[in-house]
């Protein structure tokens, strides 16, 4: 691959700075395995030195094509020149005050800038905190004071985060839960519907209300949390059906209905929050990811009357809604009006999804092809008939696609698919070269079946 043009001066720099340490790769890595901890994992041995859009380089100058975007967090694309410049004006004012010590406009603007983009009639206010499990934990702080109950629901297949309460959350236990327990009381998972795998919006409905009937009462319900697309439970877009149906059974019963839009948010969908396009509407919106650009930062967005409902003291953090990330967040929110970037998540996800369904029309590994906007991902599969998983071969798929210098990333409960989160600023070629790579890596590994004709 070539590299591009148009290098921005922050951008050189950190470049120089890492070659002029003369630090390789294998230097890296041999350090990282003897002073970092085994459970922070690597889904690459790769040792970014600069990066630009949707692309970045390694210690040795080579380019990958990053079709992962740090998980989500990269929707405007690496190093946009509004997020670096807001970012750098920040850094001459102040860097810190906390914001429960001296206030600062970057945060009330962003707060005001958000709630009035929620998806929520009325009055709407919102607290910034620094992580996506700091959002939910704070949402579900914010239920429990507004109703007074203690129990919550989440589902299967989400992933809400890796604090005590995110973990306990989260409905899976494999890499995020091990022996790390006892987890968070009265928290209660019901099925989340997956139609590949024959659970429909009615039959997860169904299983909703049995809950209900026969473990926890409503009555004691403080909230119900659901991803409107489940990210790390494999890109699994929730029916408009169910939604529905959650939150009429959350108005029936007095209970808070948190939507958490950590991955699904701004703008990755094609609306600003995934959620808009049920028409369903929540009372806690979660966010996290990319409305910071890259820098840490996250937030609940609510009615006023339920936000309202912790008395001062019961939320903030020491570095929550830190100046330079409040900046940062406020240049992305420029960056989607300036650069209709709704309207260009629109358009590359249809791109991505005729490039995806061109590659299962050639390859039946692919067993499905799902997702929300340019929120897309590949489910593989042994064979389409029994639709056995093929997390080893997503494995060796992610492994061949790393080395024709595109980055991918698994999701799902058997590692077994492949999730897309290309940014959204990245050009058409960006897409077409990253399709083009992946299905040389199908090519590459799929052995167990011919190619479809």
């Amino acid at each position: 691959m070539s590299d591009t043009t148009g290098k921005q001066a922050g951008t050189q720099a950190t470049m120089t700075q890492a070659t002029t340490r003369g630090v390789s790769s294998q230097e890296v890595l041999t350090d990282r395995q003897r002073y970092v901890a085994r459970g922070v994992s690597n889904a690459h041995p790769v040792v970014a030195v600069r990066a630009e859009n949707a692309r970045l380089w390694d210690a040795e100058g080579r380019e990958y094509l990053d079709f992962v975007g740090g998980i989500g967090v990269l929707n405007v694309g690496h190093n946009h020149p509004r997020v670096v410049a807001a970012v750098q004006e920040q850094a001459g004012l102040f860097m810190h005050t906390c914001f429960q010590v001296a206030m600062y406009d970057g945060y009330v603007r962003l707060c005001r800038r958000l709630s009035e983009r929620a998806p929520i009639a009325g009055d709407v206010k919102g607290a910034l905190f620094s992580t996506g499990a700091e959002a939910t934990e704070n949402a579900i702080k914010i239920a429990r004071s507004f109703t007074g109950r203690p129990a919550v629901i989440s589902f299967t297949h989400s992933f809400h985060g890796r604090t005590l309460m995110g973990m306990t959350l989260t409905g899976k236990a494999s890499y995020y839960k091990q022996n790390f327990g006892p987890f968070a009381p009265e928290v209660y998972h019901a099925p989340a519907p997956y139609e590949y795998r024959g659970v429909s919006a009615e039959d997860a409905l169904e299983r909703l209300h049995e809950l209900l009937r026969t473990t926890v009462d409503a009555s004691q319900v403080a909230a119900v949390i659901i991803e409107p697309v489940m990210g790390e439970g494999g890109f699994l877009p929730v029916p408009a059906a169910f939604l529905r149906g959650v939150r009429e059974l959350c108005t029936q019963h007095g209970i808070v209905f948190i939507a958490d839009e950590v991955q699904a948010g701004i703008g990755r969908t094609g609306t600003f929050f995934a959620v808009e396009q049920s028409g369903v509407e929540p009372d806690l919106i979660p966010f996290a990811k990319s409305i910071g650009g890259g820098l840490p930062i996250s937030g609940v967005l609510g009615r006023a009357e339920i936000m309202d409902a912790p008395a001062p003291g019961g939320l903030g953090g020491t570095y929550a809604g830190n100046p330079l990330a409040c900046a940062a967040a406020n240049a992305v929110l420029d960056v989607f009006e300036e650069e209709d970037l709704l309207a260009r998540s629109v358009r590359l996800g249809q791109r991505l999804r005729a490039g995806l369904d061109a590659l299962a029309a050639r390859f039946p590994a692919i067993g499905d092809v799902r997702g929300l906007g340019a929120m897309l991902a590949i489910e593989l599969v042994e064979d389409r008939a029994t639709k056995a998983p093929a997390g080893a071969l997503a494995q060796r798929v992610v492994e061949a696609a790393r080395a024709d210098g595109l980055l991918l990333l698994k999701a799902g409960m058997y590692a077994s698919v492949i999730r897309i989160l290309v940014p959204l600023t990245a050009e058409d070629r960006d897409i077409d070269e990253g399709l083009a790579v992946l299905g040389r890596a199908l090519a590459a590994t799929q052995d167990a079946a011919p190619a479809l004709a």
